[in-house]
């Protein structure tokens, strides 16, 4: 029996996937369980690689799920203002029913979510339910370092809204 139900959450953009991929990874090897929430484009991406490499075990342990992230037109998934967008619109509402599904369908109640911190809507979503939250920054620290003084950085007038 796992240790706990957590719900992994990786903001859909490249080398956010990967990283929160491998956590789950190793969390299923010490006994949780996971079920990794992709946006059902990547959810498709995910699924033809495994049926590719001839099945699924290189998913041992863990779930695969899906929500919509509301993007109407493939190609607005290469902008990722409209990305972010449509995400903070769509998401929220979509996790919320997912997790509401899951038990439903006789799942474990969610104890943990670990979301890509860039998806900071989902902390919401996490604290109505009463889901305890973990955010995970994928990228290097420097990255963060340099995104947590943009907001200095546009106060002193070096930055603008255009960079």
């Amino acid at each position: 029996m796992a240790m706990a139900h957590i719900l992994v959450l990786p903001m859909p953009a490249q080398g956010h996937v990967i990283p929160l991929m491998e956590l789950s990874h190793r969390l299923v090897d010490l006994g949780f369980e996971i079920t990794f929430v992709n946006t059902e484009a990547h959810h498709a991406l995910v699924v033809a690689a495994l049926q590719a490499a001839g099945g699924t075990s290189a998913m041992a342990g863990i779930h695969l799920a899906s929500i919509s992230d509301g993007v109407e037109h493939d190609e607005d998934r290469k902008d990722i203002s409209k990305l972010v967008d449509s995400c903070t619109r769509n998401m929220p509402g979509n996790l919320e029913q997912l997790i509401a599904g899951m038990e439903v369908a006789g799942r474990p109640k969610v104890k943990w979510l670990i979301p890509d911190a860039c998806a900071w809507w989902s902390f919401e979503v996490a604290k109505r339910l009463g889901i305890r939250v973990v955010p995970l920054w994928p990228a290097s620290a420097a990255c963060l370092a340099i995104s947590l003084q943009i907001p200095k950085l546009t106060e002193k007038g070096l930055l603008d809204n255009k960079g």
